[in-house]
């Protein structure tokens, strides 16, 4: 395969994760205005949230096994043409039961879409894994970043009504992509075929697997937590769906930049050092943005922005780490890390909802930002036990 042959499908790639991660970015500024409109509490209107992030990681595992089994490309087209008709179609529901109906279709689809692209965008990588996955993630987590800031204008400008126009950019761009993505059967050959059952039980009795799971987990704690809550906070303060959108924008903008410069970073302080900086610094900046956000806004917002930068440093990281240890389940092990991590999270994200509308939403963002503090000085040490020292 030529570099050219491998530079194109990375660019469609990329370009699908940025525009399926602006559909799973849209929900969380808006919904304390769709949560008024339908007159549900903040704990509901988070139990929701987190079926959106149950059902668009949970699955990915599963949905992994089969990427990793088909020589398909059917996953990454249908994946981003169910995300991009339903998710907008939910904060115009009139109805909070069509509203879940709607999430959990589009985020089933985000779920069909991730674990297929991130097993052929590390097939396209080329030899130079860390920088292309390292592109393809932030084009994610800048799509992401968008999100919020198009559905929130869409809010202030035109209403909640008007978000369904916007699937017309997901559809457009399946279809087109059917002609730059290779088949997978021009990608791969004399493919084995893969036991789902041996496949996860190597991959959940793989003692470095499982370290990436709960550091995946405990980093996804932080941003999944100021994505929820903080919009919250906010409309109580009294800003806009716009001005919430465009802190949601910045906060995963400057995310994604963080995972661009992730392998630069990592080449200068090393593997190791990444992880704790990027899990250890979020408490101190948790406590000066919770100490500042009443008396000096402008500031605390900055904190809020350095945040989302340092909470995705060690993303691209974690996956390349990751599927290099299994390489023969890269797709399923996608999943694990970018989606079943997730999951576990809005499981618990559900029940901290109940807990923000009785204790604050300020202390348990506090408690939400000392747990991986703390536990990543254990799991990252461990993990470089016995990593290799090229790692």
């Amino acid at each position: 395969m030529s570099i050219d042959d491998e530079k194109l499908p990375r660019i469609w790639l990329s370009g699908a994760h940025f525009i399926n991660d602006v559909y799973t970015g849209f929900l969380n500024p808006i919904m304390p205005f769709i949560a008024a409109k339908l007159g549900i509490t903040m704990a509901i209107a988070t139990v929701i949230l987190s079926m959106s992030h149950i059902f668009s990681s949970l699955m990915q595992p599963i949905f992994g096994f089969f990427a990793d089994n088909i020589l398909k490309r059917a996953f990454i087209f249908w994946g981003l043409i169910l995300t991009s008709i339903f998710i907008p179609l939910a904060p115009a529901s009139s109805s909070i039961y069509y509203m879940v109906i709607f999430i959990i279709l589009g985020s089933l689809g985000s779920s069909l879409f991730h674990p297929q692209a991130l097993g052929l965008a590390n097939k396209f990588s080329g030899s130079d894994v860390a920088k292309h996955m390292g592109i393809f993630i932030a084009m994610g987590t800048l799509g992401y970043s968008v999100g919020p800031f198009l559905s929130a204008s869409v809010t202030q400008f035109c209403g909640l009504d008007k978000m369904p126009m916007l699937s017309v950019l997901g559809v457009f761009w399946a279809i087109i992509m059917f002609k730059f993505v290779p088949k997978m059967s021009n990608v791969v050959s004399n493919k084995k075929h893969i036991n789902l059952k041996h496949a996860f039980k190597d991959i959940l009795s793989n003692r470095k697997l499982n370290i990436l799971n709960v550091i995946s987990m405990l980093k996804s704690l932080i941003s999944t937590s100021c994505f929820i809550f903080l919009p919250f906070l906010w409309k109580d303060m009294g800003y806009s769906a716009f001005f919430i959108g465009m802190a949601l924008f910045v906060f995963i903008f400057v995310g994604g930049i963080g995972s661009l410069l992730s392998n630069k970073f990592e080449k200068l302080v090393g593997t190791q050092n990444v992880f704790y900086f990027s899990m250890i610094s979020t408490l101190p900046l948790m406590l000066i943005f919770v100490l500042t956000y009443k008396t000096f806004p402008i500031f605390s917002f900055f904190v809020y922005f350095v945040m989302g930068f340092v909470t995705m440093l060690a993303v691209p990281v974690t996956m390349n780490i990751a599927q290099s240890v299994l390489p023969q389940y890269k797709s399923i092990i996608g999943g694990f890390i970018n989606g079943f991590s997730w999951g576990i999270v809005a499981l618990i994200m559900s029940m901290n909802g109940f807990l923000a509308q009785n204790f604050g939403i300020t202390k348990v963002l506090l408690v939400v930002s000392f747990i991986p503090a703390i536990f990543s000085i254990i799991f990252v040490r461990y993990l470089f036990k016995d990593l290799s020292p090229k790692i």
